[in-house]
């Protein structure tokens, strides 16, 4: 796998470790996005398989939620729509 730039340009391999590491850092500022807002997704991760493979395709996976999460889940998301 390789990285590339906005106009396209390789620039240089994407390692294993460096995809997971994205995969983590998104999963943060989701994390941190979703509390600004008063929602805790409490399954939140970086998919476990992502962990096992050599050139991982990572996901982030949100998980299970109850419903009153489910709500402000929602409300938050209509909020940030309206703005």
């Amino acid at each position: 796998m390789t990285e590339a730039d906005t106009n396209g340009t390789i620039k240089r391999p994407i390692t294993a470790a460096e995809r997971l590491r994205e995969a983590e850092d998104v999963r943060d500022e989701l994390w941190a996005a979703l509390h600004a807002a008063g929602v805790t997704l409490p399954s939140l991760c970086v998919e476990p398989a992502a962990y096992a493979d050599a050139w991982p395709r990572p996901l982030v996976e949100l998980g299970r939620c109850n419903l009153e999460t489910a709500r402000l889940l929602t409300s938050a998301l209509k909020k940030e729509g309206a703005a």
